[in-house]
């Protein structure tokens, strides 16, 4: 029920979070502040008896103990049409691209994921034109997914590759912390390619107030669901999920709550899993499918943001050297689709990531001065073209294009009887001399 009543005392200002004493107030309600600066929107994050804290969407600058708090007697609330496409908004859903403000369909904000019961097992893979995703770790829809990175990995870059070759009927970009030059390149690359007519974006800038950080995923992901229900198909895109964290420790200590590990909240698992687990196809609807970059400062996967994320997410990826890494990268549900698109396709997989591994034993022993044998030679020539024409971000071709191009680098390189292929498929897929 809408509440008129208006509060003209804060009892405590911290940062950008305000506690004052309200009756009949909601956990997540929105509440409006007028204060000297103006008007803003503030959230319900704690109740606690009487005392509610807020924490103010533009920041408490200009607003003092005497200003006056109206509750609204609703949770945040996100709209949803197909004018959203090709659009671009703050965390808090405003415009960011100069263009009118939209107010169809209000739907609320983090809602619960939907029962498992209800959802269709992952069987169909989402083509990426990725070599390094479709042929050695397809990607599965709604599925989710953490890209690992360091700092400085080209994981923006990596994204709005996808972004532009991704069969999906529709691109959510969810941007958390970036900087205003990656936003501007993130429109720009999708300007050019016409992919921005089937993309949303929601960003946070660096310079834009902290709870706007937190609100990206979950307003991605409300707006995802409702054109997965409408029948789409929805690949969101997350990056960084350590500064979502980063901004959650920053609220946390705001409101002097106990730390946990590395002064994260102690509910950290939970606010991933809760965002994570939106990923579903939908039984006679579209799906949700999830890539999420996870920046890991220091290069540590132990850190607890990559390392809450491990046990909720269905794999991972890593970027290292600007190359998605074949050691270690996993999506745990290619077996449910790599069986269905072309005979060859684990059998070349499989080959190639062993003589990989094998030429990545030779660069090491070449590295202690070992004398190399002529199978060296010919491994050390096999991972130079792998790494080229395989790993390589900027490649962009079909699986199927892939596989054959396999079958090439595999036939430059050695005999047929020498890459542990059986004679059946060898004898059908092997190039001619």
């Amino acid at each position: 029920m809408f509440n008129n009543k208006v509060y003209h005392k804060i009892d405590a200002l911290s940062g950008s979070v305000a506690t004052l004493r309200a009756e009949g107030v909601k956990y997540n309600e929105i509440a409006e502040i007028e204060s000297r600066a103006g008007t803003s929107l503030a959230q319900v994050i704690k109740l606690d008896g009487p005392n509610v804290t807020l924490q103010i969407f533009a920041g408490a600058r200009g607003v003092d103990t005497a200003a006056r708090v109206r509750f609204l007697g609703e949770t945040m609330k996100v709209p949803f049409s197909d004018a959203l496409l090709g659009r671009a908004f703050t965390g808090a859903a405003v415009p960011r691209d100069g263009g009118p403000a939209i107010h169809d369909n209000m739907s609320p904000i983090g809602q619960p994921s939907v029962n498992p019961s209800k959802r269709v097992m992952p069987h169909e893979m989402v083509r990426t034109n990725i070599p390094m995703i479709d042929l050695f770790n397809s990607l599965v829809k709604s599925q989710k997914l953490p890209i690992f990175a360091k700092a400085g990995e080209p994981y923006n870059e990596l994204l709005a590759r996808i972004a532009l070759q991704a069969d999906s009927d529709v691109i959510i970009i969810g941007g958390m912390g970036l900087k205003y030059d990656d936003y501007l390149k993130f429109r720009n690359t999708l300007d050019k390619s016409g992919a921005l007519a089937k993309t949303v974006m929601f960003v946070h800038t660096a310079s834009d107030p902290t709870v706007e950080c937190v609100l990206v995923p979950d307003v991605s992901l409300a707006v995802a669901e409702k054109f997965a229900l409408s029948g789409k198909n929805v690949l969101v895109l997350l990056t960084d999920m350590t500064s979502f964290a980063d901004a959650m420790k920053e609220i946390a200590i705001t409101m002097e709550q106990i730390p946990s590990n590395r002064g994260y909240p102690g509910d950290l698992y939970s606010q991933l899993a809760a965002r994570y687990e939106k990923a579903v196809d939908f039984d006679g609807a579209g799906s949700i499918t999830i890539l999420a970059v996870t920046t890991m400062p220091g290069d540590d996967v132990t850190h607890p943001v990559p390392d809450n994320t491990g046990y909720i997410t269905e794999g991972q990826f890593y970027l290292r050297n600007g190359r998605i890494e074949p050691f270690g990268s996993l999506s745990r549900l290619k077996q449910q689709v790599n069986k269905n698109t072309r005979e060859d396709h684990r059998t070349v997989m499989d080959a190639m990531i062993k003589l990989y591994a094998q030429y990545k034993e030779t660069v090491e022993k070449q590295s202690m001065g070992f004398k190399m044998s002529g199978w060296d030679q010919k491994l050390l020539k096999y991972g130079a073209e792998f790494e080229k024409n395989m790993m390589d971000l900027s490649v962009n071709i079909t699986l199927e294009d892939a596989l054959d191009l396999g079958w090439k680098i595999l036939a430059d390189n050695f005999e047929k009887g020498e890459v542990g292929i059986p004679s059946k498929l060898a004898d059908k897929f092997w190039p001619a001399a």
